[in-house]
């Protein structure tokens, strides 16, 4: 089946060495250069299906299925659009390459592959409404037709200063409030730390040593 591509630019703000990123891979009410607009609650079914599969759209290199540069660790949509956090593979060359570009600014753009379930058209101003789609992946590309979408930063885990701040990224990451808390009372009690700084120690080292707690899936 083949897929459609809606553009996005963005602006790297900061970069870490981790390679993890966020940002926004679609923008809602923002006209492309196809004519194309995404309307709020169009990724809603599809993410709730990749949800129920344990699954995440794929992080791609310019469209291409055979070259994935890494992962989608979240993706939720708010006010703004679908926001999605990733992690780029370092260890290998494309991952490694698109940091690069990515650090210099080369990169300039997203693009999610998708194809339509329900859209509205609009006979006088030619702009066609995507109301549903089916997100097949996300891709960093070299030419965006969409001036709105901005990626947010760069996150690594060093950037955790509070325990409140580890609570915030693990719910970013799809935990529950009440998951997030708990797993940082767990690990402060491990940490044995009448203190704050023997607190984020143990906090930080518990998310170093386990990095596959943030790709976990919640319903």
């Amino acid at each position: 089946m083949n897929t459609k591509h809606f553009d996005t630019p963005f602006e790297l703000k900061s970069l870490n060495e981790t390679g993890a990123f966020e940002g926004y891979g679609s923008v809602f009410g923002v006209k492309d250069s196809y004519n194309e607009i995404v309307a709020p609650g169009a990724f809603a079914d599809s993410l709730l299906s990749h949800r129920t599969a344990g699954t995440m759209p794929a992080l791609l290199w310019q469209h291409r299925s055979g070259e994935p540069i890494g992962v989608f660790t979240a993706m939720r949509e708010d006010d703004i659009g679908l926001h999605v956090t990733g992690q780029l593979a370092m260890k290998t060359s494309r991952g490694a390459e698109a940091y690069e570009l990515l650090k210099m600014k080369a990169i300039t753009g997203m693009s999610i592959g998708f194809v339509p379930r329900t859209d509205t058209y609009d006979s006088k101003s030619g702009v066609r409404t995507l109301t549903a789609v089916d997100l097949w992946e996300t891709s960093l590309v070299t030419f965006p037709a969409n001036e709105a979408a901005r990626v947010q930063g760069v996150k690594s885990i060093e950037s955790i200063a509070t325990l409140r701040d580890a609570e915030r990224l693990l719910r970013e990451q799809g935990m529950s409030r009440s998951e997030a808390v708990a797993f940082v009372a767990r690990v402060k009690s491990l940490g044995q730390s009448d203190s704050d700084e023997g607190d984020m120690s143990a906090v930080i080292a518990a998310l170093k040593n386990n990095h596959t707690i943030l790709g976990v899936k919640h319903e």
